[in-house]
């Protein structure tokens, strides 16, 4: 399992449009992502857009509910997010991970992104392992 981090938005899309998300696997159940704020991602107040941080989350929560189900495709059923702080242009976001559990077919986890060591914004999600027919 590599510690270092990795460009996850490879293929053209939101994420790889909106500068790309970093991530990396800490242990089986928990990972990391990362992302630095530019000015594509501000609200007209100068700050992140809310709808940018759901969009990080589901990214990199979704990567780690997907890498946790050994790679199986998982799609999101629910994301319920707090937003507790700001962050601005220039700022690195970092997402922690935790799987919380994991059955054949869901995948329940917490995440928080932190700035500046600061948590900004807060989640739980529920995404489904999609089983591919052969």
């Amino acid at each position: 399992m590599s510690n270092s981090f990795e460009q996850i938005s490879l293929k053209p899309g939101f994420m790889k449009h909106n500068g790309g998300v970093m991530f990396r696997s800490i242990s089986e159940n928990e990972y990391e992502f990362k992302s630095v704020i530019n000015e594509n991602h501000l609200n007209a107040a100068g700050i992140t857009h809310g709808g940018y941080l759901a969009a990080l989350i589901d990214a990199g929560a979704g990567t780690a509910a997907h890498r946790s189900a050994q790679n199986a495709p998982c799609v999101t059923i629910s994301l319920d997010l707090k937003y507790i702080g700001a962050s601005k242009i220039g700022d690195e976001i970092i997402g922690n991970v935790k799987i919380l559990k994991k059955t054949k077919t869901l995948v329940f986890l917490f995440c928080e992104l932190k700035c500046n060591s600061k948590i900004i914004t807060s989640a739980s999600g529920v995404w489904k392992i999609l089983k591919i027919k052969s």
